[in-house]
């Protein structure tokens, strides 16, 4: 099967977005006070959603992030991949799906991210997870504010029993999340700012939820108090001791930021493109 480029690609999912955006306007709209999200199913023909995902790469061939924040595998050197993928991730960044986004949640100056700076793929198999979390406030260079985060999911019949669902909570870590389910061919579309607290659930099955992700920027930040914070863990709701770590954990690495701007070394979930 020859894949389709990213502007065909793009041109599929702005007449999706395009076709629903009052819809999703509302919606983004009703929760905005909280963590202002919409999402949108069946984006892509079913055929092709199919084909992206027979393309995610085996887990063995991505980094994995363990530890007591996070397990799952990432990738975002995407020349290391099948070319489909790539042109998914870029399709994503097409000006008019970027203009069209910012418009529905009624933001302004809103950008996509070609460095995929914690953006590409993830991949999620049994007992991986992501605790409760905060976004990094900006962009790798620290210029840009994180404003939205785009999650597409692929993974076939992937039903909420199997775990690996969103969770946000608007409410904070005290209350009952509220649950989106990775279902294929679904683009979540969420604000991230200081109090947009979300996180995955352990994956209980075999099988492997595949994600394709991308963050907007923007010159202006959501917070007023424009307030920089780099990724925040948390415990959840009877994890104590966890959460008084990730606590320690989150202000040791923001002392750090406060001396080293960009960090004592380079972020490496970027994709390093050859110039030449």
């Amino acid at each position: 099967m020859n894949h389709p480029s990213r502007d065909k690609i793009a041109d599929l999912i702005f007449l999706k977005l395009k076709d629903n955006e009052e819809v999703l306007k509302s919606h983004f709209d009703h929760t905005r006070e909280g963590i202002g999200f919409f999402y949108l199913d069946d984006l892509l023909p079913n055929e092709l959603a199919e084909e992206i995902f027979k393309k995610f790469p085996e887990i063995k061939d991505t980094k994995v992030k363990k530890s007591i924040r996070e397990y799952k595998y990432v990738a975002a050197q995407m020349d290391k991949y099948h070319p489909l993928l790539e042109e998914v991730i870029y399709a994503f960044q097409d000006k008019r799906i970027v203009d069209l986004i910012a418009r529905i949640c009624s933001y302004r100056n809103v950008k996509p991210d070609e460095d995929l700076y914690a953006g590409g793929i993830s991949m999620m198999g049994k007992g991986n997870y992501l605790n409760p979390h905060l976004d990094n406030s900006h962009d790798k260079d620290v210029k840009l504010w994180r404003v939205l985060n785009l999650l597409y999911y692929v993974t076939p019949d992937w039903i909420p029993e199997n775990g690996g669902n969103l969770e946000l909570w608007p409410k904070g870590l005290k209350t009952e999340p509220l649950s989106i389910n990775s279902k294929f061919n679904r683009l979540v579309v969420m604000t991230t700012h200081k109090n947009s607290w979300h996180s995955v659930s352990k994956v209980r099955v075999e099988g492997v939820r595949c994600c394709v992700s991308n963050y907007y920027f923007s010159s202006e930040p959501l917070d007023a108090k424009k307030s920089f914070h780099v990724t925040t863990f948390r415990g959840r709701p009877g994890q104590y001791f966890k959460n008084q770590i990730l606590k320690l954990d989150s202000f040791l690495r923001m002392g750090v930021r406060k001396i080293f701007k960009k960090g004592i070394r380079e972020n490496p979930h970027v994709y390093k493109k050859d110039d030449s």
